[in-house]
Order: structure tokens, then sequence, then C-alpha cells
């Protein structure tokens, strides 16, 4: 007995996985806590469109910018960020090669006067401890919400403009707990703001942290992978 079975279009194969990239880069957690599942996804849609070498190219690139470790992505955000908003900041890089490939599919995407106002401003602007709702009164909609609505927990928002080459602007969000066995859960009302990050030089130097970002940055003996 033939165990033969039609198979899908490979249209269709290649937008389901399109859909299930954008789905797991909004909730990662559900997904995976690392970047195995991003990867996949990313590695499917490379080998449909016969470009698999991307991929090597993005690492090195990642590499040189020292934005990459033995861990991937994840193991760099851990050495600057507390945990609890790892995911999504991983998440938010690998929306930025998704970005350029044509994958993302964004919730808004930023006029372009109002994305040179918001790169022109939004450092001197991170220089004050912000929140969520500050964030959002202040630049609007986010592009993607990477992570879920529910304030109790970390979040990223990437803000996106017209054209796929500029930079993803993302506000790295937090809502972790005190110290002690005791201590309520989560922390904060809503998210704080860690760091806004945007720009395609030296990893580190794309990071503008506000003052709460600096109080919650882990200590280097603290730092794993």
């Amino acid at each position: 007995m033939s165990l033969t079975r039609p198979l899908v279009p490979a249209d269709e194969t290649h937008a389901y996985l399109v859909e299930q990239l954008n789905s797991a880069l909004r909730r990662t957690g559900m997904f995976s806590t690392h970047d195995s599942a991003l990867w996949m996804l990313v590695n499917h849609l490379l080998f449909m469109e016969s470009e698999p070498e991307a991929w090597d190219e993005q690492v090195r690139e990642w590499e040189e910018r020292k934005a990459w470790s033995s861990t991937g992505v994840s193991g760099v955000f851990r050495e600057l960020f507390p945990s609890g908003v790892t995911q999504y900041n991983t998440a938010s890089l690998y929306a930025e090669f998704a970005r350029r490939r044509g994958w993302l599919r964004p919730d808004h995407v930023v006029p372009a006067d109002e994305y040179r106002a918001l790169l022109s401003r939004v450092r001197r602007w991170a220089g004050t401890d912000r929140s969520w709702t500050d964030v959002t009164a202040e630049f609007g909609p986010c592009s993607v919400l990477f992570g879920g609505s529910n304030p109790r927990y970390g979040k990223t928002l990437g803000y996106v403009g017209e054209d796929p080459a500029d930079p993803m602007v993302c506000f790295l969000l937090w809502n972790g707990s005190a110290p002690g066995a005791e201590a309520s859960w989560p922390e904060l009302e809503e998210p704080v703001l860690l760091a806004v990050r945007f720009g395609d030089g030296p990893f580190r130097s794309t990071f503008t942290f506000t003052p709460e970002g600096r109080r919650r940055r882990p200590a280097p003996d603290h730092v794993c992978g």
C-alpha cells in the first residue's frame, strides 16, 4: 500500500511558515525561551527561498558586532539585562532580519516624518526613567509587540519605518520581582523602560539605558552563558 500523500504547494507552505514566524516573534514564550524555535522557522524559510547561506551571513554580521555568543543572541542579552525580558529582546533582533527579508508583518508602520522625528529624539528622551504608558503616549502604537499585553510581564515594543532597510527602534520593558522569597510579583504596576535599542553599529553602542536600566544591569559574576 502506498504511503504517498499529496503535498501542500510551495507558496502555501511558505506563507504558512511566515505566519508561524510572526506568531513566534510575538509570543516567543509559547514557542521557546531560547533562539531555537525562531532559528528553525528562519532556516526553513531560507531553504524554501534557496538562500540558506543568508543565515551564515547574518550570524557573521552579529559576531562582528558582538551580538552573538555561544548561546546565540539570547546569551548576549543576558549579559545586559535582568531575567524576564531576554526572550523578547532576542525576538526583536530576529525580527530585524525578518523585516529585511520581507517576512515581518508589522501591525503598524510609522510614517516617514514621524519615524525621522523618533530617531532624532529618542535617545535623549530615554535619559529619564519611563514606563510602558510613557512610551506609547509619546510615540504611539508600536509596529510589533514582542510579548503579550499583560502588564505582569516584560516585553519589547518595536517601531519600524516605511523603508525595510531602516533600523527598528526597540523599547525594552521589564517588570521583575524584588529580592526576597516573600516579595510580591510582579514588582511594579506596569513594565518600566530599561533601554532603547537601534542602529547597526557595535551592538552595545546601539543601546541607550535609562537610569533604571543601568541600576538593573546584572553584575558580571551573575551572568551565565
